[in-house]
């Protein structure tokens, strides 16, 4: 399994450079890449511009594709070069993921899905996802020569299935947007 974080939004709506937005004294993208180390010690930063050394191998969204879709493509070159079987995806703004994050969509992609989403709170997660890498090599070619160029429309185009986690106290897929969702998120972990 690869992990890719992705941290290559601009963060227009946060005042520009999320991933170095500050939250409790660390970085989102800190933050995030602390957690992740716990499923993967090498994982991977997939950005579209410079970022301060991570301690891990960042790679860049690929290029000619705007958003989230850029960072998986990305992020499945680097997958397919490693021989790795199946691709985490997740953005570096979301603080608070559940540790069971790559059990639970591992199980759905090991049992057979193509694409395995988080659900919470009424809502499918695409940035928080497992691919299979078999599977994306057989559909994201096609998929980039049409018009759609998001997460979810290729999702789709593999059949993916969801993954549900309770929201109960705050949902766990809480992903930060603007100054407000970043107080938010501070007072959460107050």
């Amino acid at each position: 399994m690869l992990v890719a974080v992705l941290a290559g939004g601009e963060g227009r709506r946060i005042g520009g450079s999320k991933p170095q937005r500050l939250l409790a004294g660390e970085t989102l993208l800190e933050r995030a890449l602390a957690t992740v180390r716990y499923w993967d010690k090498k994982p991977v930063v997939v950005t579209r511009y410079d970022l301060p050394d991570t301690g891990c191998e960042t790679i860049r969204d690929r290029s000619g594709i705007e958003g989230p879709l850029a960072g998986l493509a990305a992020a499945f070159d680097h997958a397919r070069e490693t021989e790795a079987a199946c691709l985490l995806l997740l953005a570096c703004d979301m603080p608070f993921l559940p540790g069971d994050v790559p059990e639970r969509l591992a199980w759905m992609v090991d049992g057979g899905a193509n694409c395995a989403m988080a659900r919470s709170g009424g809502r499918d997660i695409p940035v928080c996802s497992m691919w299979s890498v078999a599977a994306l090599g057989r559909a994201l070619p096609q998929y980039l020569e049409g018009e759609d160029r998001s997460l979810f429309g290729l999702a789709n185009m593999l059949n993916y299935v969801t993954v549900q986690w309770d929201a109960g106290e705050g949902d766990p897929f809480f992903n930060i947007n603007t100054p407000e969702d970043l107080a938010e998120a501070g007072e959460r972990l107050g």
